[in-house]
């Protein structure tokens, strides 16, 4: 949705490194924010952006208006069942129906053999794998590495929204995340347990206001009891700093 960092571009690297043309397109999609969210808000930078983009070698940069995608007589949406009912889909029940809608478009507008996105929104990954599996949409999808910052810190379009106290409180996140793997490491897998943990860490940043921490299944999201030996999980987390919504999560491999 455009406002680039260096987690944007880093899928512009691994695009550039495995196709003959690399196609970014940039939309802020009004159907993945709810009445209450922030579209109007949300930062934009087009010049800075398409600098950023012909200075890494994009051959294409794809940057449709709103009726081009949505004209006035739309009426169709894709919507993705289980997978979107909790977390991201519960706190902002619009969202992956908006997202799902918006990436069929944008798969059927350019047609890619391979799309990169980021683990950062590793639900809204999961949910885009599911589409295209159950519609058997023809693209390779490839999930790159969360970018953080050197102190720890997601890198987020969001950041931006933070003034200095609650940009070192927004550590929070990865500090909780570290001290769940920590706890993992030491030998405990009951849930409750290892995010007992992070939770403590988390009620003593008096900006932070904890929406959920969970550990899920990895590809189905689902919610599990305890972890056991062979599986992959992710720790997941969204977090208000401030009146900034902040998610990050880390891989767990037992």
């Amino acid at each position: 949705m455009g406002f680039l960092h260096e987690g944007h571009l880093s899928l512009v690297k691994k695009s550039k490194e495995l196709c003959d043309k690399t196609v970014v397109s940039i939309f802020v999609n009004p159907t993945q924010f709810s009445p209450s969210e922030d579209l109007k808000k949300y930062p934009r930078d087009i010049e800075s952006d398409s600098k950023y983009l012909e200075d890494y070698g994009v051959d294409y940069l794809f940057l449709p208006g709103e009726l081009d995608i949505y004209p006035g007589n739309f009426q169709t949406f894709v919507n993705v069942e289980k997978i979107t009912k909790h977390f991201e889909g519960e706190s902002r029940p619009t969202h992956f129906r908006g997202v799902t809608t918006i990436v069929n478009i944008l798969f059927n507008c350019i047609n890619p053999d391979y799309a990169f996105f980021g683990q950062k929104d590793a639900q809204q990954a999961a949910v885009i794998k599911r589409m295209i599996s159950d519609l058997k949409v023809p693209v390779n999808i490839v999930v790159c590495p969360i970018v953080r910052e050197p102190d720890g810190l997601a890198m987020s379009s969001r950041n931006v929204y933070l003034s200095e106290k609650e940009r070192a409180d927004a550590l929070i996140l990865s500090n909780s995340l570290q001290a769940a793997i920590s706890t993992i490491k030491d030998g405990e897998h009951n849930v409750e347990a290892i995010l007992s943990v992070a939770k403590s860490l988390i009620h003593k940043v008096s900006s932070a206001k904890l929406d959920y921490i969970r550990i899920v299944e990895s590809e189905s999201f689902e919610q599990i009891k305890s972890l056991e030996k062979g599986n992959k999980y992710f720790i997941i987390i969204a977090c208000w700093i401030g009146k900034t919504r902040l998610i990050d999560n880390e891989i767990v491999k037992i």
